[in-house]
């Protein structure tokens, strides 16, 4: 067997993007290249990589076997010339995927130290909610996320890197915002804004707080937390958020916080595939994420 780390760019290319037009255009190869590269790779292994279904390609089970192994070779391959030099910087690209509270107001910072102390220029920052952001980890299209919630699909691994306090929010104007300190009791029938299904905010209301609240009713949904905030300060519900993203709206008078009498922590987490290679970089990148927080 002669498998080449073209046949295997190939290969992971196609599952980043499903399509062998797709894929060539990001390897900067033709199409028809690709498609013999593919050929041939699946010749070599005697299996079929990918369902091939309406133009599109499809990882199949041999492929998702391959997937974990291609993804460690190909970044084995890519740390070869370092092994060889003395004190060498940090190389290649480092595509991290972000939860929004994250995204926003920790790792901009965040990534801003670590190009000071360790000289690398490269990273490829996707932010999204916690559902999309472990898919792109599942499907090896993101090396690390930090995210607001666990993540519980068994091909990932997920620690604690740092700390987060949520608040609630209301309208200036609300009658709860007279109140110096509320329970559970002073929110039943009430209404919230809240974000959309797999975002981690979203999720610390439905586990933490509802299930003490009596009849609350979702008022509106929203994809992002400027929306949340915009939608709150009109009157058409209460939010729960991270304090980080509620601070600057706080401060210039839009909205309230209420004060509950309960715990309002919650934990940022770092998440990989539970099959991936940690290069250099990527080890570097743990390691200080660690010790900043």
């Amino acid at each position: 067997m002669n498998i080449s780390l073209k046949q295997l760019k190939v290969f992971v290319g196609i599952t980043q993007h499903s399509s062998l037009t797709a894929a060539s255009e990001s390897l900067f190869l033709s199409k028809a290249a690709v498609s013999m590269a593919l050929s041939e790779l699946e010749k070599q292994l005697g299996h079929p990589l990918f369902y091939r279904v309406n133009n599109r390609l499809l990882l199949n089970q041999e492929g998702q076997k391959l997937l974990p192994l291609a993804d460690e070779l190909l970044n084995r391959a890519n740390t070869i010339d370092d092994l060889f030099l003395d004190n060498a910087p940090a190389s290649g690209t480092l595509k991290i995927g972000a939860s929004d509270t994250i995204g926003n107001h920790v790792l901009p910072a965040l990534l801003s130290n670590f190009r000071a102390q360790q000289q690398h220029y490269s990273q490829q920052i996707l932010i999204s909610n916690s559902t999309l952001i472990c898919q792109k980890l599942i499907d090896y299209e993101l090396d690390i996320a930090l995210i607001e919630g666990q993540a519980h699909q068994s091909d990932l691994v997920s620690n604690v890197f740092s700390q987060d306090t949520m608040c609630i929010i209301a309208p200036i104007n609300h009658p709860l915002a007279a109140k110096k300190q509320l329970s559970f009791n002073d929110f039943n029938r009430s209404q919230w804004v809240l974000r959309e299904t797999g975002s981690g905010s979203r999720s610390f209301f439905l586990h933490s707080l509802a299930p003490q609240i009596k009849n609350w009713t979702q008022s509106v949904e929203l994809n992002t937390t400027e929306a949340l905030i915009n939608c709150v300060a009109n009157g058409l519900g209460l939010g729960c958020l991270s304090s980080l993203a509620a601070q600057y709206a706080l401060k210039d008078g839009r909205v309230k916080q209420l004060n509950l009498n309960h715990s309002m922590q919650r934990q940022f987490w770092l998440v990989m595939h539970k099959d991936k290679y940690k290069n250099p970089l990527l080890t570097q990148f743990i390691e200080f994420c660690h010790k900043q927080t």
